[in-house]
């Protein structure tokens, strides 16, 4: 066991020093921006990336008082999943509930997720600002 948590350390201090934090100003100034329009923010992730998207969703609406949501509720998954396929679940989702103008930002390990990959191109068309975590 303390081998797996000195690797997980480990692979945590590694990713930590790959932090482009550039990139990680440039996202938050759109956050703000989106804030100040009074557009919310959405976020999405599949698996441990749902649970992030999650948390950081309360934690911009609770802590920095920004307008956050996620879709990560289990009926509206399964239904959209159900009606209209799992790859493009979330891009239905954003059709139901985004915005002109809305910041959707996508979190994955891969980066390759049909459906994420679906949603950022929904997005895009509709006129959303898109952000992506890989």
């Amino acid at each position: 066991m303390k081998n797996f948590f000195n690797n997980y350390l480990k692979i945590l201090k590694t990713n930590f020093d790959k932090l482009d934090l550039l990139k990680i100003s440039k996202l938050q100034k759109l956050i703000i921006e989106t804030s100040k329009k009074n557009k919310k923010i959405i976020i999405c992730g599949n698996g441990g990336s749902a649970a992030t998207a999650s948390h950081l969703a309360v934690d911009l609406t609770k802590n920095a008082k920004i307008r956050s949501i996620n879709f990560n509720e289990y009926d509206l998954i399964t239904c959209f999943s159900n009606d209209f396929g799992y790859e493009k679940w979330i891009q239905k989702s954003l059709e139901y509930y985004a915005d002109k103008n809305d910041l959707l930002i996508l979190i994955s390990c891969s980066g390759n997720s049909k459906n994420l990959v679906n949603a950022n191109k929904k997005a895009i068309s509709m006129g959303l600002k898109t952000a992506t975590l890989t």
